[in-house]
């Protein structure tokens, strides 16, 4: 049976965290969207910020969202520990049942949620986003592209959008799937890593926005050669010598949502 989403639901616990990187113009509303959609769902939640080293004014804006906010936590990074680093901590931090994140950069709408939690049954561990279309510069969404099915084909994955960083799954997955990439590659670690270790997958589409505030810090040549690399090392790990229990195949199939969302 597919959990509704009217009301809360308070045999459901939910963490909401968000990797932050020099985010101060746009956290504050992704802690209090969060915030809002999150009790909507349950009465057991919570909101984590891993502010991985910010230079920016993310730190003050966090220390006061926590201050008016009871259920609002905050991780401070004493430096910049790469994206991966981020997730980790929020992994660990998170202490409910279900796992939501999405970045602080405000490119998704955290009220999206909603249709995620909608769709994690009791036959389904992982809901994953993809974009119904990119909304950045050209150049971007090229690259976007070739990475996306250059890496969907190196590691066999299942996906329709293998970097959509808005997802929500149970906390339970952790016990069998261990990360340890500090960099962007996470996210691909953390897709093959729970497709083969045969956890049930949903695909559900969700919007994406124009970053209206800081810059991304993947597009540059020194961290797209970076990048390459540490793809190229995961691919050595993961698919020419995995571990042993990486043997199983996931199901992931698309949401029945997806023609009411396109």
């Amino acid at each position: 049976m597919t959990p509704g989403i009217e009301t809360s639901n308070p045999a459901t616990s939910l963490s909401v965290f968000f990797p932050a990187y020099n985010d101060g113009g746009t956290i504050a509303s992704m802690v209090v969207a969060a915030v809002t959609t999150a009790r909507q769902l349950t009465s057991d939640y919570e909101v984590i910020v891993v502010n991985d080293g910010s230079a920016d004014s993310t730190r003050e804006v966090l220390e006061e969202l926590a201050r008016v906010y009871p259920t609002v936590r905050v991780i401070h990074h004493p430096e910049n520990g790469g994206y991966g680093a981020a997730l980790r901590s929020g992994f660990a931090a998170a202490a409910k049942d279900l796992i939501f994140y999405t970045d602080g950069d405000a490119q998704y709408d955290p009220r999206e949620m909603t249709a995620l939690w909608a769709e994690l049954s009791d036959g389904v561990d992982f809901v994953n986003g993809y974009k119904i279309s990119r909304s950045d510069p050209l150049h971007r969404i090229v690259i976007g592209r070739i990475y996306h099915h250059f890496v969907k084909t190196l590691f066999g994955l299942h996906l329709r959008d293998v970097d959509c960083d808005f997802r929500l799954m149970r906390r339970r997955i952790f016990d069998r799937v261990t990360l340890g990439k500090s960099s962007g590659v996470i996210c691909l670690e953390l897709m093959k890593k729970v497709q083969d270790s045969g956890f049930r997958v949903v695909e559900v589409p969700v919007h994406h926005y124009h970053r209206a505030y800081g810059k991304s810090q993947f597009f540059n040549v020194r961290r797209v050669v970076r990048t390459t690399l540490d793809v190229f090392k995961l691919w050595l790990e993961l698919v020419w010598r995995p571990e042993p229990s990486q043997a199983a195949g996931a199901s992931v199939r698309a949401s029945p949502r997806t023609k009411n969302l396109e």
